[in-house]
C-alpha cells in the first residue's frame, strides 16, 4: 500500500522546500501540484483557453524557470478558480497518490479535496511580510527588479484569490496538523513535520 502525505499553504510558506525534503527522507514521489496551474497559466499567457489548456497539459509543459516568473503566478492563480480546470487536473493528482512507493503532493486543496483521506496532512504557513520577504528575496536572487512592496501585494491579492474562490478554498483540513514558518528554520519545520509523519508510519 502507498502512503500518502498531503501538504497545503499559502506562497512562500516553506511548503514546497518541507515536502521536497520529506519526500527525499523517505523515498517518496513528489508533486508540486501548483507548477500545474503554473504551467496552465502560462498557456493562458501564451494565447492558449485556459480548459484546453488544462486537458492538454503535458509532463514536459512542468519544466523550465519560465513557471516561476510573478506574472506566471498570478496567471497561475486565476486560472485555479476555474472549476472545469480544477477537474481536468484533478485526476492525474489522484493517480499520482496513489502510487505503490509512497508520494507527498503539495499545494492548496490536497488534504480538503485531492487527497482527503491522506495518511497524513499538513498545512504550512507564515504571516504575508515574512512570505513575501522569501519571494522578494527569490525574485532578485534571479535577477528580477521588484520590489518588496510590490511582491506584498502580490501576495496578499493571491491570498484572497486562493482563499475566496467557490471552488476547492485554500484552507487546513479538519485534521490538519499547522505549521507556522513565520519564525521558524526550515530544519526545525521538517522535524515537525517527520514527527507527524512517523507517528503514522
Amino acid at each position: 500500500m502507498g502512503f500518502t502525505i498531503a501538504i497545503d499553504g499559502p506562497a512562500a510558506s516553506g511548503k514546497g522546500t518541507i515536502s521536497r525534503q520529506l519526500a527525499e527522507f523517505y523515498g517518496y514521489a513528489h508533486l508540486d501540484t501548483g507548477l500545474l496551474y503554473r504551467a496552465v497559466g502560462k498557456k493562458m499567457l501564451d494565447g492558449v483557453e485556459p480548459i484546453e489548456a488544462a486537458h492538454s497539459l503535458r509532463a514536459e509543459d512542468l519544466d523550465g524557470d519560465a513557471l516561476r516568473t510573478p506574472a506566471v503566478a498570478q496567471a497561475a492563480s486565476k486560472v485555479a478558480v476555474i472549476p472545469e480546470v480544477r477537474q481536468a487536473l484533478l485526476d492525474f493528482q489522484r493517480a499520482f497518490a496513489r502510487r505503490s512507493g509512497g508520494a507527498v503532493l503539495d499545494g492548496r486543496d490536497i488534504g480538503t479535496v485531492i487527497c482527503p483521506d491522506a495518511d497524513v496532512k499538513l498545512f504550512v504557513t507564515a504571516s504575508p511580510e515574512v512570505r513575501a520577504g522569501r519571494r522578494h528575496a527569490e525574485l532578485v536572487e534571479r535577477g528580477m527588479d521588484v520590489d518588496y512592496d510590490t511582491v506584498l501585494s502580490d501576495v496578499r491579492e493571491r491570498d484572497a484569490r486562493d482563499m475566496g474562490r467557490a471552488d476547492a478554498p485554500l484552507r487546513p483540513a479538519e485534521d490538519a496538523l499547522q505549521i507556522d514558518t513565520s519564525e521558524m528554520t526550515i530544519e526545525d519545520a521538517v522535524s515537525a513535520a517527520r514527527a507527524a509523519i512517523d507517528a503514522k508510519r
